[in-house]
């Protein structure tokens, strides 16, 4: 059955709908076909060059040309731009970040891709807040306001044993903001590294 859907239909289906990073699932669902025929379809077109694997059982067109934020998010689900990457992306922190640095409430994982690094710490789901969705070459991804990635990375360099943060915009932070999220990871220290780094 798989051998009934050509290339031209598959890929002009899924980019009529936007589906720019697809799964064997949604290739059942948008061809109707059995989950081993969409599992043969990925094989044949990755083999072919025209798809390529982002992770086990996602894949994206070898052709696209994808925002890193985007890849992050479809990557690992619940999940949003957040930390030095995000302090970075909106430029409360002078340093160009090159891994991009996600949060979520599931297990912390890493991935990389193409030579590049998606990693996701585990916070809890109290704290999974703080976040607006924002696009880049028409595709959304979701990113932490600055006060919350100020307050995730924060949180995770104190959990890393790491001193906070001290080169940054400080007139890009509201710390009535910040102090707000520090809050709700119900970590007094951390509250209290919030509250003295934004005097």
């Amino acid at each position: 059955m798989a051998k009934l859907v050509n290339w031209h239909d598959f890929s002009e289906k899924l980019k009529a709908k936007r589906i720019l990073i697809f799964s064997q699932q949604d290739t059942r669902r948008l061809f109707g076909v059995s989950r081993v025929s969409a599992t043969f379809l990925l094989y044949r077109y990755a083999k072919k060059g025209f798809i390529a694997r982002i992770k086990r059982g996602l894949y994206t067109f070898s052709d696209s040309s994808l925002p890193d934020v985007y890849i992050a998010y479809s990557l690992y689900n619940p999940s949003y731009i957040s930390r030095e990457f995000a302090l970075s992306y909106h430029r409360v922190i002078p340093e160009n970040v090159y891994e991009i640095t996600s949060v979520t409430p599931k297990s912390t994982r890493r991935f990389e891709r193409q030579g590049k690094i998606f990693s996701y710490r585990h916070i809890k789901l109290l704290a999974f807040t703080g976040y607006t969705t924002e696009k880049q070459k028409g595709v959304s991804f979701l990113v932490a306001d600055p006060e919350k990635a100020f307050v995730d990375a924060n949180y995770f360099r104190l959990l890393d044993h790491l001193k906070p943060l001290s080169r940054f915009a400080k007139e890009k932070i509201n710390p009535t903001k910040a102090i707000h999220y520090a809050k709700l990871f119900e970590n007094k220290l951390l509250e209290r590294i919030i509250t003295t780094t934004l005097r």
